[in-house]
C-alpha cells in the first residue's frame, strides 16, 4: 500500500480553506512527515506535534488519560490541535484538528489488539474513525502506512473536500472500518467558537436575560448518575423550583469537550434542561447565570475558596469568596464520600460570607456513596469483557 499523493491531499485542503494542526501518538506519524515534504505544505499545515510518551500526552491533554489508544483521547488530541490551530491565527471556520492515536506491531506480542484510531475536528463537526487490525497479518511498516493513509483520507473529508486520489484501504477479511460523526446545531458551534457564552442542549439559543434567577446543578456529568438525580429533587424541594443542569464544554487546563461527547452526555438528560456553558470556572458561572442558586458537592464548595485554585493567592480567594457570597442567590451543598470517610458539608473549613449564603444538606437528607471516576471503570471493564467475548 502506498500513501496517497500529498499534493493531491494539499490541493484538497486548500479548496476548503483548512488551517491544520496535526498529531499522531503510537502510529500514523508518516502522514504528518508525507505533508510537510511536500512543496505547499506551508499553505494548509501549520504544526504537526508528535506527542509519543504518555508523559507528553498528559501535558497535551492536561493529565493522565483512562485510555491512551480510543476514540475518546483522539478525540481530545483533535480538539487540541484545533485549538492550537486558532492559537496559531486560523480563523473559527478554518482551522483543522486531526489526530491519530494508535496500537501498532511492535518488538513483542501485544495482548489486546492492533487498532487504530483517527479524529478530526472541524468547527462544523467531529468525526472519528476506528479501525481494528488482525493480528501478525501486517508488518510494522505497513500498518504504518494504513494507519497515515486513513489520517490523510479523513482530515481531508472531514473537512468538506476530496480525499486525494490513490490506492484504496486494502483491508484483511473481518476488518471494518468504523465512523461516527456528528455535525451539531449552530447554537453549538457558536459556543464552540466563543461568541456565545451559553446555550440551552437543544440548540435553542436563549438571551442571557433567560438565564437570570435560575436553580443551576453544574457539573461535568461523567456519567450522570443516581446521585445527582437524588441531590437534583432534594435542590428543588429546597429550593421550590425547577432546577436546571449546566454542563461547560469548556475546562480550564484540558481540551473542550468534542461535539461526540457533548452529544452523548447530553442524551443522558433526556428532557430533563440542560445548558451548554463556557463558564470552566465558578467566577465565570456567576457572570453567565446572575442571581442563581447554585447546587454542589462538597468536593465542589471547599475548591470555591482554596488558594491553590487562585494561584496561591489567600487574598485572590478570599475576594472570591466575597464575590460568589454577593452575587449567587444562595448556594446548595451536599456531602460525598471521600475514600472511606463520608464529607459532612456543614464541618467544611469555609470562609464565613460563603458559610452564610448556603444550605447545608445533612447526612441524614442525603448519602450515597458512588463515584463517577468508578462507574466509568465499571463500563470500560463491561466494554472490554463484551469485545474479548
Amino acid at each position: 500500500m502506498h500513501l496517497p499523493d500529498a499534493a493531491e491531499t494539499i490541493a484538497g485542503l486548500k479548496k476548503t480553506a483548512a488551517q491544520v494542526v496535526l498529531v499522531a501518538t503510537g502510529g500514523g506519524t508518516r502522514g504528518i512527515a508525507h505533508l510537510a515534504s511536500t512543496p505547499g505544505a506551508s499553505s494548509v499545515l501549520l504544526e504537526g506535534l508528535v506527542p509519543y510518551a504518555r508523559a507528553a500526552i498528559d501535558r497535551l491533554l492536561g493529565g493522565p488519560q483512562e485510555a491512551y489508544c480510543s476514540s475518546r483521547t483522539a478525540r481530545r488530541l483533535a480538539v487540541a490541535a484545533w485549538q492550537r490551530a486558532r492559537d496559531l491565527g486560523a480563523a473559527a471556520d478554518a482551522a483543522v484538528g486531526a489526530a491519530v492515536t494508535a496500537s501498532l506491531r511492535t518488538t513483542t506480542p501485544k495482548r489486546g489488539d492492533h487498532r487504530l484510531f483517527v479524529a478530526v475536528q472541524t468547527l462544523r463537526t467531529t468525526a472519528t474513525t476506528e479501525l481494528v487490525l488482525e493480528k501478525a497479518a501486517r508488518s510494522r511498516d505497513e500498518e504504518e502506512t494504513l494507519a497515515a493513509t486513513l489520517l490523510l483520507a479523513e482530515l481531508v473529508m472531514a473537512g468538506g473536500g476530496q480525499a486525494a486520489a490513490g490506492p484504496a484501504l486494502v483491508l484483511r477479511p473481518g476488518e471494518q472500518v468504523l465512523r461516527d460523526r456528528c455535525t451539531p446545531p449552530a447554537a453549538w458551534q457558536e459556543l464552540f467558537a466563543g461568541t456565545r457564552d451559553a446555550v440551552r442542549a437543544d440548540g435553542v439559543a436563549e438571551p442571557p436575560s433567560a438565564r437570570t434567577g435560575r436553580l443551576i446543578f453544574p457539573g461535568s456529568f461523567d456519567p450522570l448518575h443516581e446521585g445527582h438525580l437524588l441531590m437534583a429533587r432534594i435542590a428543588e424541594e429546597i429550593a421550590e423550583r425547577p432546577l436546571e443542569y449546566e454542563l461547560s464544554i469548556s475546562n480550564v487546563d484540558k481540551p473542550a469537550l468534542d461535539y461526540l461527547e457533548i452529544r452523548d452526555r447530553a442524551a443522558q438528560f433526556g428532557d430533563r434542561p440542560l445548558w451548554l456553558s463556557r463558564a470552566a470556572r465558578f467566577l465565570e458561572k456567576l457572570e453567565t447565570f446572575p442571581g442563581s442558586t447554585f447546587v454542589m458537592g462538597a468536593d465542589t464548595y471547599v475548591r470555591l475558596a482554596d488558594p491553590r485554585y487562585y494561584g496561591g493567592s489567600a487574598a485572590a480567594a478570599a475576594d472570591a469568596a466575597r464575590t460568589i457570597a454577593t452575587r449567587a442567590a444562595g448556594l446548595i451543598v451536599f456531602g460525598r464520600t471521600q475514600g472511606d470517610m463520608f464529607m459532612e458539608a456543614a464541618q467544611l473549613d469555609v470562609p464565613q460570607p460563603l458559610r452564610d449564603v448556603t444550605y447545608f444538606v445533612s447526612q441524614r437528607e442525603f448519602r450515597l456513596d458512588v463515584s463517577s471516576t468508578e462507574l466509568r471503570r465499571r463500563q470500560r471493564e463491561a466494554t472490554e469483557a463484551a469485545c474479548e467475548g
